[in-house]
């Protein structure tokens, strides 16, 4: 019996994935993206809108250093389909306070010094700015039981709660 074979590296038609165009709102700012159907939403945030501040850890869910928000709800990009994303409203790390400027839980975790590589701080950042969108004054265990889920190899976590308390404290004096 004869076989006829392709050959390596050649790829035809048929086993290219399907694609589709999606649009997505990333920061305040429309966006058209051609994607492949199985393509996850961190890759096409890093790869094609090229906002590498959402970092690639694990692929899993795991370490949190792919969290963005999406519709208003903080989500591990890594596990998202980047078609199911279409229509979204995105904020990625680049764009969670105004241009040029600090919020309140970035200017927290820089003053408490609440992150060392930065790695994971997209996670951090974005689980503290939801506890303090629910709860006005957390309590330590309330943070800790926020960050779960965001893995940070360099600094404890101690730095991260303080940081989370001044937070909160700089909304409350603010009225907010």
């Amino acid at each position: 019996m004869t076989t006829s074979a392709t050959p390596a590296g050649e790829v035809g038609s048929q086993d290219e994935p399907p694609t589709r165009m999606i649009t997505l709102s990333v920061n305040g700012r429309r966006k058209r993206v051609l994607i492949e159907d199985r393509q996850l939403l961190v890759d096409v945030i890093r790869e094609q809108l090229h906002l590498t501040g959402t970092r690639i850890g694990c692929y899993n869910g795991d370490c949190g250093a792919c969290t963005l928000r999406v519709d208003g709800r903080i989500a591990k990009s890594c596990l998202v389909l980047a078609a199911s994303a279409d229509g979204a409203e995105i904020t990625t790390i680049e764009g969670i306070a105004p241009e040029g400027e600090l919020g309140d839980v970035q200017q927290a975790f820089w003053d408490f010094d609440a992150f060392q590589c930065g790695f994971c701080v997209a996670g951090q950042l974005f689980a503290v700015d939801d506890l303090l969108d629910t709860s006005a004054d957390p309590s330590e265990d309330e943070i800790r039981t926020a960050l779960q889920g965001n893995l940070c190899r360099c600094t404890g976590y101690v730095n991260i709660v303080k940081a989370a308390k001044a937070a909160a404290q700089r909304r409350h004096e603010k009225g907010e």
